[in-house]
């Protein structure tokens, strides 16, 4: 049977939660036993028979928490099917902001504020530059997604954003198109990025915290283009509810230590590493945004106070601005036939619902 989260955190989260217990925020102890309950008996369910082989099937339900790695395979297609009205026939860029490692310390003691001051002075070092004359003269829009971790589970803070190559220049209606695989100038957008959060961070009790020395060395800022219109979106949708790590990288728990499988940021080889259970569950926890943060956010044209620019910006380019069929209106004029919610794994056979199972949580003893 393939080793998931959730077993490691059912072995070692009580000695885990007995030991820092005093000093885990209320997230992180809510995510854990999330994780823990997830698809058992804890939560409840539904019974359902095979009328054939007469066959039972036990269907648990999810817990719905956004930092577990079973239940976000499905969310990133349902909102890949919201941002229809987003796509624009233009190619389409990911910018990547990223906070220094000196940062580290002090963002994972106020993430509300710094992971907020991170979207706020990234969208506006782009914008700033996107209205310049000699790079678009426009306004860009931006759907932008936090990020938190490396690919080893180490904590890394940095923002994707998914911004079409060109801008709206609002004095003269009209469309302006970037240059084949060119945005914005990097190293400039770093260095306004940089002095927009150190202005911004100034007036806060956390300024004087961070090292002298980051805000001296060159910060990191990338850019790289990533197709047209839904190709782009499908590209971002993985970012969106991806967790800091899925089921299918988790190897093997041995020796109360997990081995995990990552690609190396630079060469894309595959590599493994070897956590102590105690430490690969720190490296996980501290992935876990705040309570009610938003992780995704919309800037420029694509923000939803500026919808109506939107629309003018995708009659200019000729694009239909009649929203894409949902869904739900799809299905209704679909001739295929819904399939059965269940199948028998033994006969393939459609199964039929028996009865609802209460969460073992809240049954009286």
């Amino acid at each position: 049977m393939a080793l998931e989260l959730a077993d490691i955190f059912r072995r070692y989260g009580p000695a885990y939660r007995q030991k820092y217990a005093s000093r885990m925020p209320a997230t992180h102890l809510k995510a854990m036993r999330a994780i823990e309950h997830c698809r058992t008996e804890a939560l409840g369910g539904q019974v359902y028979r095979c009328p054939n082989c007469e066959q039972v099937q036990y269907s648990y339900h999810s817990c719905r928490n956004r930092h577990c790695p079973k239940c976000q395979n499905e969310n990133a297609r349902h909102w890949l099917d919201k941002q229809q009205d987003l796509l624009l026939p233009v190619p389409y860029f990911l910018l990547t902001f990223t906070l220094p490692a000196g940062f580290n310390k002090v963002a994972r003691a106020h993430q509300r504020l710094l992971y907020d001051l991170l979207f706020k002075t990234s969208a506006a070092a782009t914008q700033q530059l996107a209205r310049e004359p000699r790079w678009l003269g426009g306004q860009v829009g931006m759907v932008g997604v936090l990020h938190t971790w490396g690919r080893n589970l180490a904590y890394h803070p940095h923002i994707h954003y998914l911004v079409p190559g060109g801008g709206w220049k609002g004095t003269e209606e009209r469309w302006v198109r970037a240059r084949n695989n060119f945005l914005l100038p990097v190293r400039a957008l770093s260095r306004v990025f940089r002095g927009k959060l150190q202005q911004a961070l100034r007036h806060t009790a956390c300024y004087a915290r961070i090292p002298a020395n980051v805000w001296q060395q060159e910060w990191v800022v990338h850019c790289e283009a990533v197709g047209t219109g839904l190709h782009a979106l499908k590209y971002l949708a993985p970012y969106v509810f991806r967790v800091a790590i899925s089921n299918n990288r988790l190897l093997k728990l041995e020796n109360d230590c997990v081995t995990f499988r990552y690609r190396a940021t630079e060469t894309g080889a595959e590599k493994r590493c070897t956590l102590a259970a105690e430490e690969f569950i720190h490296r996980f926890l501290q992935h876990v945004l705040p309570k009610g943060f938003v992780k995704v956010r919309y800037y420029g044209f694509f923000s939803a106070t500026r919808r109506a620019r939107l629309i003018s910006v995708r009659q200019h380019l000729g694009q239909p601005t009649d929203s894409t069929v949902s869904p739900k209106t799809q299905s209704k004029t679909d001739p295929t036939p819904a399939r059965p919610k269940y199948l028998c794994p033994h006969c393939d056979q459609p199964m039929l619902f028996q009865r609802t199972l209460p969460p073992a949580l809240c049954r009286s003893p």
